[in-house]
């Protein structure tokens, strides 16, 4: 979820919004958005979604990066 977590923070900074603004854009909560960003591992992965859509993208099935080796 790091991966994740830097992707949303970077892409939001970029885009000039603070977490308030960026909660209420995507109708999320600020905790939530807070919590994403601190790369909490229980996290709700439609609320994920939500965030990533912000920005064009989305959560997917694929194999972690242990599962590579």
């Amino acid at each position: 979820m790091n991966k994740i977590a830097q992707f949303i923070k970077e892409s939001r900074k970029q885009a000039g919004l603070t977490q308030e603004e960026f909660a209420l854009r995507s109708g999320l909560g600020l905790r939530f958005v807070r919590e994403l960003e601190q790369g909490k591992s229980t996290v709700r992965m439609d609320k994920v979604n939500i965030a990533l859509g912000m920005f064009g993208y989305e959560a997917v099935p694929g194999k972690t990066e242990r599962s590579e080796e």
